[in-house]
C-alpha cells in the first residue's frame, strides 16, 4: 500500500519556500501539513482526475533559463495514468507555444490539473522520462491538491479550426493594444517559476500555478511591467518562494472567449510592504513581472468558455 504522504526524512519545500515560511512564522506547521499533502505518487483520486480532463497547464523552462506557461488540449484520456509513478500525455503543442521547443529528454516540468467547471485542481511536478511522437511521459516527483479559492467557474466546448487557416502568431517585446486589453480584462492567468539548483535535491523543478481575481486585478503599469495583488492561499508559497531566490517567471494569459493566448516571459519581484500594497483590498504582498518578450497566439485555442460565476471569494478582494 501506497504512503499516505511524504515518505523523506529532508523538507518537502526548498530553501526559498522555508525562508517565506519562516519569515511568517508558520514553518513548523507548514512542515506538518506538507509531508501530509505532497506525495511522490499519485494518489488514485488524482489519477482518476487526471483523465477526465480536457486540457492541462505546463511550466517549462527553455534553453535561456526562461519560464514559459503553456497549455495542452485533448479529448478525455488523452492524460493517462499506467501507475501512480507516470503521467502520459497524448498531445501536440499549439501553434506559436514555446513548449514545442523547451521539450526534451530529462527536462523539469510543471503541471496543473485544473477543471474550471468544479473549481477543482491538482498540482504535479516531475521530469519528462520519455518522448515519443505525440506522446509524453512524465515521472512524478511531487503531488498535492489545491484548494478551488479564487478560481471562476467556466463551461467550455471545442471548437474545430479551419483546416486551411493557420493561427497569427505575433513576437513581442512591450505591451501593445492588444496584449493590455486581454490583460487587463483577464480574472485568470497561469504563472511558472522554477528553482532548479542541484541543492534543493528532490525539490529542484519547475512549478505552475493558477492565479485569479476580479477584471482588472492585472495592472499594467508602464509597457513592460505588470503589478499583480498576491492573496491568502494554502502557505506552500511555491510561486513566492521560487521567485525570491530564482526570479524568472512565465505567464500565459487566456481569451476564453476567442481562443487567443499571450505567452509571456520576463522576470518578477516580490513587493513585500508600503503603502502600494493597501491599494490592493485583500492583498497580502504584491507580484511585480517585468517582460523581456512574448508571443500573441490568435484563436489558437480550440475551446471556448462560458461567462464566469466569479469565485465568492473575490468579495473580499477590491476592484481596480
Amino acid at each position: 500500500m501506497a504512503n499516505p504522504g511524504w515518505s523523506r526524512t529532508e523538507s518537502p519545500f526548498h530553501a526559498g519556500e522555508l525562508a517565506i515560511q519562516a519569515r511568517l512564522g508558520i514553518q513548523d506547521r507548514m512542515d506538518r501539513q506538507g509531508r501530509r499533502m505532497i506525495r511522490e505518487y499519485l494518489t488514485e483520486q488524482h489519477q482518476q482526475f487526471f483523465a477526465q480532463l480536457s486540457y492541462i497547464i505546463v511550466g517549462t523552462v527553455d534553453k535561456l533559463g526562461n519560464p514559459w506557461a503553456s497549455i495542452l488540449v485533448g479529448k478525455p484520456g488523452f492524460l493517462a495514468t499506467p501507475n501512480d509513478k507516470i503521467l502520459q500525455i497524448t498531445a501536440k503543442p499549439l501553434p506559436g507555444d514555446p513548449l514545442g521547443n523547451n521539450l526534451g529528454l530529462g527536462i523539469d516540468i510543471g503541471l496543473l490539473g485544473i477543471e474550471l467547471q468544479t473549481r477543482r485542481r491538482n498540482r504535479m511536478n516531475g521530469v519528462v522520462s520519455e518522448i515519443a511522437s505525440d506522446d509524453l511521459e512524465i515521472t512524478v516527483k511531487q503531488s498535492f491538491g489545491n484548494c478551488p479559492q479564487y478560481i471562476q467557474v467556466r463551461r467550455f466546448e471545442y471548437i474545430e479550426a479551419p483546416k486551411d487557416i493557420s493561427p497569427t502568431i505575433s513576437e513581442i517585446s512591450s505591451f501593445g493594444e492588444l496584449e493590455s486589453n486581454l490583460i487587463t480584462s483577464a480574472d485568470t492567468f497561469f504563472i511558472t517559476t522554477a528553482y532548479q539548483d542541484e541543492s534543493a535535491g528532490i525539490t529542484k523543478g519547475v512549478d505552475v500555478s493558477h492565479r485569479g481575481g476580479k477584471p482588472g486585478f492585472v495592472r499594467i503599469d508602464d509597457e513592460k511591467t505588470l503589478t499583480i495583488p498576491d492573496f491568502a492561499g494554502n502557505c506552500h508559497f511555491n510561486t513566492i518562494g521560487n521567485i525570491e531566490i530564482n526570479p524568472p517567471t512565465g505567464l500565459l494569459f487566456i481569451d476564453f472567449a476567442q481562443g487567443d493566448l499571450l505567452y509571456l516571459t520576463g522576470t518578477a519581484e516580490i513587493i513585500w510592504s508600503g503603502a502600494e500594497i493597501s491599494t490592493y483590498k485583500g492583498a497580502k504582498r504584491l507580484i511585480r513581472f517585468h517582460l523581456d518578450r512574448g508571443y500573441l497566439v490568435k484563436a489558437s485555442l480550440p475551446l471556448r468558455w462560458s461567462n464566469p460565476e466569479f469565485s465568492p471569494l473575490l468579495e473580499r478582494t477590491g476592484s481596480w
